[in-house]
């Protein structure tokens, strides 16, 4: 579904990815992981077009995205941060993103599972930070889309938002979409994810179940695998 081939990119001197090679087929969840530095929001920003590579190439389903922008019509693209115009209010938002994309929205179900009815006339200014990160989980999962993008999706939900998105997730993960997932939280990773794309210094170092990750590193505590990968790399 998703290929990238030969992949680099460069800021000045510093190398973020380094001639990757990745192959994502369709259906499931991935959980992109890494590091601080290690080059996975480059590559999320590279699938997005929010960054061009110096060479290699990036297919989703078969077609080029380098330089193309209608293959966005068919991903839903949740940010780690929720920078919202203060002064709209939340349904002002929603209508906005509504207007903005080609596709019927199904926006009513997920505002009332999110618990959003009483703030759609607030103004997002004004709302807590896990508020934001609820109505950023509207405006993502509201479009019917095949690739699903989420960027630290957990950040500031409380334990019953948290629930209500993983059912979310599971839900989309069973009508066959594709849902990328950086996170730094493990446990929402050993929980959710089929597969984990491990990237260190611009390259994939892992690519494969939870499972079979815990198997290559010895350890029980996807954690400690984790950490594990990170320091076989630097011995």
């Amino acid at each position: 579904m998703i290929e990238f081939k030969n992949l680099h990119k460069n800021f000045g001197k510093l190398v973020v990815l380094n001639n990757l090679d990745l192959s994502i087929s369709e259906g499931g969840i991935f959980a992109i992981l890494g590091p601080n530095g290690s080059g996975k929001t480059t590559l999320i920003k590279c699938l997005l077009g929010m960054v061009i590579p110096q060479k290699g190439e990036i297919t989703y389903k078969d077609k080029s995205v380098l330089g193309k922008w209608d293959y966005r019509n068919d991903l839903n693209y949740l940010p780690q941060i929720a920078n919202f115009p203060p002064n709209l209010t939340v349904q002002e938002l929603i209508e906005m993103v509504k207007n903005l994309r080609p596709k019927q929205a199904n926006e009513k179900d997920l505002i009332k599972l999110f618990g959003l009815n009483d703030s759609l006339q607030k103004k997002l200014g004004n709302l807590s930070g896990g508020t934001k990160q609820k109505v950023n989980i509207v405006l993502t999962f509201m479009f019917d889309s095949n690739l699903i993008i989420l960027d630290e999706p957990t950040n500031g939900l409380d334990p019953i938002a948290l629930i209500n998105l993983k059912e979310l997730i599971q839900k989309e993960k069973e009508k066959g979409k594709t849902i990328l997932i950086t996170t730094h939280i493990m446990s929402f990773v050993d929980e959710m994810a089929n597969e984990i794309v491990f990237i260190l210094d611009g390259k994939i170092y892992f690519k494969g179940s939870v499972d079979a990750l815990k198997e290559k590193t010895n350890n029980s505590n996807l954690e400690h695998a984790i950490a594990n990968l990170i320091s076989k790399q630097y011995a």
